[in-house]
C-alpha cells in the first residue's frame, strides 16, 4: 500500500474517531462522498515548519482532512508558497463534490496547477 493511502487512511480514521493503528487499513470504510452532499467544504491554510503552507480542509466547519506536508512526497515540508496550497487545497475540495473519495492528489496534478516545480 503506497504513502497517499496509507495517510489517508489515518486521516479518515482520525475524523471518524477511530485509531488507526488498531485498524486494519484493508478493512478501513471511507465515507462515501454522498456523505458531503449539501456541505460546506471549505479549507484554512495552516503554517507548516520550516515556512511553508499545508491545508486543513473543513465540511460544514468540521475538520475533514488535516494535510500537514505535501500529499504524496516524501518528507514533513509543506509548500513554499501560500498560493500553492490553497491551488491544492482547491482541487482536494473540487474531488470530493466529484465523489472521488479519498481525494488523492499526485505529484503529476500539482506540478499542472505549478504547485510543484
Amino acid at each position: 500500500m503506497n504513502f497517499k493511502v496509507l495517510f489517508f487512511v489515518f486521516v479518515f480514521c482520525n475524523y471518524l474517531g477511530l485509531n488507526a493503528q488498531q485498524t486494519n487499513p484493508s478493512e478501513t470504510k471511507f465515507p462515501e462522498a454522498k456523505a458531503y452532499n449539501g456541505k460546506v467544504l471549505t479549507y484554512k491554510i495552516i503554517n507548516t515548519p520550516n515556512s511553508t503552507f499545508c491545508y486543513d480542509i473543513y465540511a460544514d466547519n468540521k475538520l475533514m482532512i488535516h494535510q500537514p506536508s505535501i500529499p504524496g512526497v516524501q518528507g514533513n515540508d509543506g509548500f513554499k508558497t501560500k498560493s500553492s496550497a490553497e491551488k491544492v487545497a482547491g482541487l482536494v475540495i473540487s474531488k470530493i463534490k466529484k465523489g472521488e473519495m479519498p481525494p488523492t492528489v499526485t505529484v503529476d496534478e500539482m506540478k499542472k496547477l505549478k504547485a510543484l516545480p
